[in-house]
């Protein structure tokens, strides 16, 4: 049954994250499966959130989502506490998460992998959820913007630390990286959200220069440009591109195949960055993607040097 959810965690890092899955190709083969399996559950969760158990009109009720969180929080205090197993989801409306559990829990407890990181992203998760406790459409500020992603971003980059065996100096780093790498989504996919009723933006940077929610659906619905939009993106993504330069020291703390493996994935979430720049930040209306070739190039890039003699 594990060898089965290693394999289904697998499938879904290579169908959903692209760059993600690329880089993990460096990694030593030994510790990609922990590494799938991590994504596995995030991106499982994730589409919970986004889809659900889908209704008539092809989305779930609030709910729905709401109630498969509680549930996905009591498979993991169960299972921790010894009291449970990964079946208490099997029939729930969290079930699609079923085939991940094995995988995960064999993953957290082989590296020893802190339980608080999982149920900090529960309740960033949550956050997404009209009707939950803790939801947030939007976000007047930063700081509010780095309560969500400490949970949805941050927690994910030290939750692979232990994988790679890297020293608890790199925690910082993984940290910022985190959200480097969630500040990229959160401005190449604005549209998107903005279709799915979310705004993670900060809006009071926005505000600085003329933009609001209104002004950005406008945007989006007509399909027009507008300078304002314009200048506030490139605001954020300097924004984005410092929070890259914070996490940068930490690539040189880590081992050689590991250090590769993260120092592909930095690069090519920084181009998408580039991307949107030469595309004169048009997010709102088409997907800035970094080319397949790119992607490859880089990749390989990281494995010559990651495969070349050590200098003396």
């Amino acid at each position: 049954m594990t060898t089965e959810s290693y394999r289904h965690c697998r499938n879904l890092a290579a169908s959903h994250g692209r760059t993600y899955f690329l880089a993990t190709r460096l990694l030593a083969r030994e510790h990609r499966p922990a590494i799938h399996a991590l994504y596995g559950f995030a991106r499982a969760t994730d589409d919970i959130v986004d889809t659900g158990t889908m209704d008539d009109a092809g989305a779930a009720p609030d709910a729905v989502r709401d109630a498969a969180l509680d549930a996905i929080e009591r498979a993991l205090r169960d299972e921790w506490s010894g009291s449970g197993s990964p079946g208490s989801l099997v029939d729930g409306p969290a079930s699609t998460l079923g085939p991940v559990l094995p995988a995960f829990f064999d993953t957290v407890a082989a590296y020893g992998i802190e339980h608080d990181y999982f149920f900090a992203f529960l309740e960033s998760m949550r956050m997404d959820v009209p009707g939950s406790r803790l939801h947030r459409r939007a976000y007047r500020t930063m700081a509010e913007l780095d309560e969500y992603m400490y949970g949805s971003a941050a927690v994910i980059g030290l939750q692979v630390l232990p994988v790679l065996g890297a020293d608890t100096a790199t925690r910082p780093y993984a940290a910022a990286l985190g959200e480097a790498f969630q500040l990229t989504n959160f401005v190449r996919d604005v549209g998107e959200d903005l279709d799915r009723g979310r705004l993670y933006l900060p809006a009071d940077e926005l505000a600085a220069f003329g933009v609001d929610e209104e002004l950005l659906r406008r945007c989006r619905r007509d399909g027009h440009d507008d300078p304002r939009v314009r200048r506030a993106l490139a605001h954020v993504v300097a924004h984005t591109r410092a929070r890259y330069r914070a996490a940068e020291p930490g690539l040189t703390m880590l081992g050689r195949r590991a250090g590769a493996t993260v120092t592909a994935a930095f690069t090519l979430y920084g181009e998408i960055l580039d991307r949107i720049e030469a595309e004169d930040f048009a997010v709102l209306h088409r997907r800035a993607v970094v080319p397949r070739s790119r992607r490859l190039a880089v990749a390989a890039r990281e494995l010559a040097k990651m495969t070349a003699p050590r200098a003396c």
